[in-house]
């Protein structure tokens, strides 16, 4: 199985929205990650030292919100 983007999100995240948005119009694979549904991926959000979503990690690569270093994450996703 191809690794997929991890992407921690929580609902009404409009960041979040967009960084799931841009995944799917680009056809790179992402997993979700509710942090509000899950205790866990909060806590997994913290140990990659942030507090809040969203969150993109692909191998050792990790992004927080929708910035360039998404796009620069999704060409290596591919």
């Amino acid at each position: 199985m191809k690794k997929q983007i991890i992407v921690y999100t929580t609902n009404d995240c409009i960041e979040c929205d967009l960084v799931k948005q841009v995944l799917k119009q680009e056809g790179i694979p992402f997993e979700t990650r509710n942090v509000s549904e899950n205790p866990d991926y909060q806590k997994e959000v913290e140990e990659l030292g942030f507090m809040g979503v969203p969150v993109s990690v692909f191998d050792n690569r990790v992004v927080k919100g929708f910035t360039n270093e998404l796009k620069e994450l999704m060409d290596i996703a591919r």
